[in-house]
């Protein structure tokens, strides 16, 4: 065999008995079956809220069994298929085999980092804010460029995205915008982008061509549901209604059918504007406000998480979290993990997944490595 091939082998057995591991794959596979047996069980569906809870945890422990038998089903398929390539010296099929193994290798690697996403609320959709901070068109448009890194980062990984949310900058970007991403696991892949968010790049606002620093926030909160219980007391929220801006229909302009949603006790704002009516839109900013605060609940819970407080700060220098160099050269660094990489236009176009990957691991105690090739 190759010594490529069998480096990507062997890669591959070491990801999938890291999965065994993590899963317990003999607890597992009685844990499936119980499930199944629960799921079965007419009396059940007596239960809706527990029902589905149950139902969700049988897919998503199925899915881990499936990804661990699909690939060690593929893995010899391909290594078959590239020994017999090798013998009869047919390269066109070599190359083949080595695309199929590297394919293999790249879900394995993924795999591995989401069998680390076991939090409360690792598998929920998220909000996912951006607000810009001082200075004006310079930290608008930064802003505006992070929720588009954002946005396309979910859509390559075939999650929705939705703008609840959004206020324009005067002359370019946002002022601020909240989006939601619908998907599984997108708020356990996305919790590790909160923070501030520091550019550095010759501005395209400045005649003099001089080089500029702009900041801009990043909160994530998850999408609660009824399973979790958030105790809110109404008389601690005030509720604004203000006339929604940016295109819609005949109404979306005409009425006030914004709503902002703020809670009293922990300075907490969420606001909505993306529903046809003034009811819709209050509805999802009380689903935005349970899950900002739970989010709050979690992170006094993780010690070694980022407090939500630290993220809420000045959003200036002290509190960035990740720098993007554009300008005197190109450079993309995360400061809590050290991961880096050169590619800024890869990144800016979202391809995050190195660094919430040596987040999501660092969390957990694990280390990956430091430089993005």
């Amino acid at each position: 065999m190759r010594p490529d091939v069998e480096a990507m082998k062997a890669d591959i057995e070491q990801s999938v008995a890291l999965l065994r591991r993590r899963l317990d794959w003999d607890v597992a596979i009685r844990k499936l079956d119980e499930l199944n047996a629960r799921v079965e069980d007419p009396t059940l569906w007596d239960k809706p809220d527990e029902a589905q809870a149950v139902s969700r945890d049988r897919s998503r422990l199925e899915a881990q069994i499936n990804t661990v038998k699909a690939m060690e089903s593929e893995l010899e398929d391909g290594v078959m298929l590239a020994e017999m390539a090798d013998e009869e010296g047919d390269e066109a099929a070599l190359e083949d085999a080595r695309a199929s193994l590297k394919a293999i290798k790249d879900r394995a690697a993924r795999a591995e980092l989401e069998a680390l996403l076991s939090g409360e609320a690792d598998g929920n959709d998220a909000y996912l804010e951006v607000n810009s901070g001082a200075g004006g068109t310079e930290s608008c448009d930064w802003a505006g460029m992070l929720l588009r890194m954002y946005s396309r980062w979910a859509k390559a990984h075939g999650y929705e995205v939705q703008i609840e949310a959004s206020e324009e900058g005067d002359q370019a970007g946002i002022k601020n915008a909240t989006i939601l991403v619908t998907g599984p696991n997108a708020y356990g892949w996305l919790k590790s982008e909160s923070g501030v968010h520091r550019l550095v790049r010759i501005s395209p606002y400045d005649a003099a061509a001089k080089r500029h620093t702009s900041f801009a926030s990043v909160g994530v909160s998850p999408v609660v549901d009824d399973t979790i219980e958030i105790d809110i007391n109404p008389s601690d929220v005030r509720t604004d209604t203000y006339r929604a801006s940016g295109s819609g229909g005949q109404h979306i302009n005409k009425t006030d059918s914004a709503v902002r949603l703020t809670h009293i006790p922990t300075n907490t704002v969420v606001a909505c504007q993306a529903g046809r009516s003034q009811h819709q839109n209050r509805e999802m900013a009380w689903k935005m406000l349970r899950g900002r605060l739970y989010e709050l609940e979690l992170q006094k819970r993780e010690a070694a998480a980022q407090a939500m407080a630290d993220a809420k700060t000045d959003i200036g220098w002290g509190h960035q979290i990740r720098s993007y160099v554009l300008q005197p050269y190109q450079m993309v660094k995360d400061l809590r993990t050290e991961v880096e990489t050169s590619d800024t236009a890869g990144v800016l176009d979202g391809d995050l997944d190195a660094f919430m990957g040596a987040a999501l691991a660092q969390r957990v105690g694990e280390t990956r490595g430091s430089t993005v090739e």
